[in-house]
Order: structure tokens, then sequence, then C-alpha cells
């Protein structure tokens, strides 16, 4: 049996699933190489599956290097195939019980694969969602352990003092060492800003105290989520025509199945922001189509009205405005039988007095 696969003692010696960690990453090497550093620091062993979806850096030699010292897969794609299918390609290749996705970009807190293995321990058949923070600081450097700048932010860090720069870098030995001091700069949410944080803070509460809502699938999250690897590869894993929101659509497929959301408390990660790369799903809006085609529900045709009353301007009046998931599942039971998502929504915002915003 090798290392990892072991499985957890946990309480009571309980613990037999083993865990295999999926990474995806293109082109972010440096992160990539903070992100493998953090998984070498856990509490709990897993096996780690890194998929190198196409990159044109360093991060072929970052993966070789890091598999020197733990155990590690590589999968290594010449030209990139996307999010989905590169997440689906590690999935073949892990032989735990249990995957956990992660983003290459993305540190993962010590207790990060216990606490997943907890929550599927916990209850059966579940899709786990972890707790999703981020680290702003970040957003200025290519490389957040040595402080070297992004494209176009040469300037700004080069007029940083040395003690600015010290709080602001995320360093291998800081991982290994201190990793309170990391989660102390941290704050909630993938990306900074109101509207994220809003969001974390609506999906958790809907995943501790709405267990039983219908719409919980929507608490989904792309980075820090687990499944079972019977139930994701019985379930066909994630659709490769998705590029956003994949992993909302995946949850909601495998809730209709008979498994259940559950939070998986505990099980903290840090994205390392930096300004570029992020599409905003209300403005890049072709997986709409994609998704309603194979799901469609009112729910998610009303997906963009929730994300959009979060933030400030809201574009939509204040009676049509959906403030949590729960609201989500009760606004949608009125328009099944209506057809298409802007005739839902419009439907439900004429219903509430009010006008679509204007595109």
């Amino acid at each position: 049996m090798s290392r990892w696969g072991r499985g957890g003692a946990g309480r009571g010696g309980v613990w037999a699933m083993r865990a295999s960690l999926i990474v995806r990453s293109k082109d972010e090497a440096p992160r990539l190489a903070l992100t493998l550093a953090s998984l070498a620091r856990q509490s709990q062993a897993a096996e780690v599956v890194v998929v190198n979806d196409g990159s044109t850096d360093d991060t072929e030699a970052v993966i070789a290097h890091a598999a020197q010292t733990a155990t590690i897969v590589g999968v290594h794609h010449i030209s990139p195939l996307g999010r989905s299918a590169a997440a689906n390609a590690g999935a073949s290749r892990a032989s735990g019980d249990i995957l956990i996705f992660l983003d290459g970009d993305t540190l993962a807190g010590p207790d990060f694969v216990a606490r997943h293995l907890a929550a599927h321990g916990a209850g059966p058949a579940i899709v786990a969602r972890g707790e999703t923070f981020h680290l702003r600081q970040t957003r200025l450097f290519k490389d957040p352990q040595t402080g070297s700048p992004m494209p176009g932010e040469e300037a700004r860090v080069e007029a940083m003092s040395a003690a600015e720069m010290r709080r602001l870098i995320v360093t291998r030995e800081e991982i290994a060492r201190d990793f309170p001091a990391i989660d102390r700069r941290a704050q909630p949410g993938i990306y900074p800003g109101a509207g994220p944080r809003r969001l974390y803070e609506l999906e958790m509460d809907a995943l501790r105290r709405q267990p039983d809502c219908p719409a919980l699938w929507a608490a989904a999250s792309g980075s820090n989520q687990s499944v079972s690897r019977r139930a994701f590869l019985a379930g066909g894993g994630f659709n490769p025509s998705l590029s956003i929101n994949e992993h909302r659509e995946l949850a909601l497929r495998l809730c209709r199945s008979g498994l259940r959301m559950a939070p998986a408390d505990g099980a903290r990660s840090y994205h390392m922001t930096h300004r570029k790369g992020w599409r905003d799903p209300l403005e890049d809006t072709a997986w709409e189509s994609v998704f309603y085609g194979e799901h469609p529900l009112p729910e998610v045709a009303l997906l963009s009205v929730m994300w959009a009353s979060l933030s400030d301007p809201c574009p939509y009046p204040a009676a049509a405005r959906i403030p949590s998931i729960e609201a989500l599942a009760a606004t949608a039971r009125r328009y099944y039988g209506i057809a298409g998502c802007d005739a839902i929504r419009r439907a439900h915002v004429e219903a509430t007095g009010g006008r679509l915003p204007s595109a």
C-alpha cells in the first residue's frame, strides 16, 4: 500500500476512506508551487493528482520538483482542454475513495483533507463544499513568494518598502511553520469585494441551516469541493462544454441522482488572487444556454438574478431581488411551466412590478 493510502484513523478509528486531491493548473507555476507546498503539510495524507492543462510556463518542472518529496501523479496536456476536461482527466487517474477538487492557485489549510474526509464520514452520499477564502495581497505578484510583479505592476511593487513586501508575500517557510499567519490575512469569499463575500456567506448559511433546500446545489464551489469517486464517475464527471459553473451543473446532476450538499466545516482554502483570468458569469453568459439546456429549470434561469441581487448597485428592483438560496428555491416554484431563461426572468420581474434591466 502507498504511503498516502492507509486512510486516517480519525476519532474511534473509523476512517477507512482515502482521498485524492485533483489540482487543475494552467500557466500559474509560482502559485502552483505554493499550492503543492500546502498539500505536502496536510495533517491527513492524500494522493495528489496535478493536471497541467497545456501550460507554457514552468508548470511541468514545478510538478516534477514536488514529486521528489511527495506522492504526486502528474497529468500533462500538450494543448489546453479546459477546466472541466482537465478535472475529468485528473479524476480518471485518481485512486482515492473521495475526490477533492482544488485549483492550482489556491492554498489548502493544514486540516483541509481531514475535514473533507470527516464530512464524508459523518454523512454518506454527499457533495461536500469547504470554506473558500482569498488572499487579496497576492494580486500584484506574478510570484507571491518572491514578490516579483505582474506585468504592468512593476512601479507599484518597486515602490513598496521591505516591511510592506514582507507582509504581502507568501512563502513556503510560512506555509510550513506559521500557517495561522496566512489565515489571519485571509478574507471570506474566493475574490475580494463585498459581492463575493456576500455570496460566500449566503452559500455557507444555506449549507449549514437549510440542508433540505432543493436548490442547495447552487452553493457548490469550483474549488474546495469533494465527492466520492464512484458517484463522480457514475454521474459522468464535469460537463466538458462548460468552463464556468461546471461545478454547479455537476452538483445539480448529483443531487438529482440522490446525493445531497453538505458543508465541510473547517476545510479552508485560500485563493491567491491575481488581476487576470477572472470571468464574471453575469457578463460571460455562454454557460447559461448549456446549463439550462441540460436542466431547463427556473432555478437555473434565476441564478443570475440572485447573483445580481448581491451587487451594489443592483440592476433589479427591490421586490424582484433574490437574497438567498432558500429564496431562489421558493421563487422558482412560481415559474414552472414557463420555458426559456429570458422568459422566466421577465415573468419574475413583471410579477413584482418591475422591468428587466437593459443588457
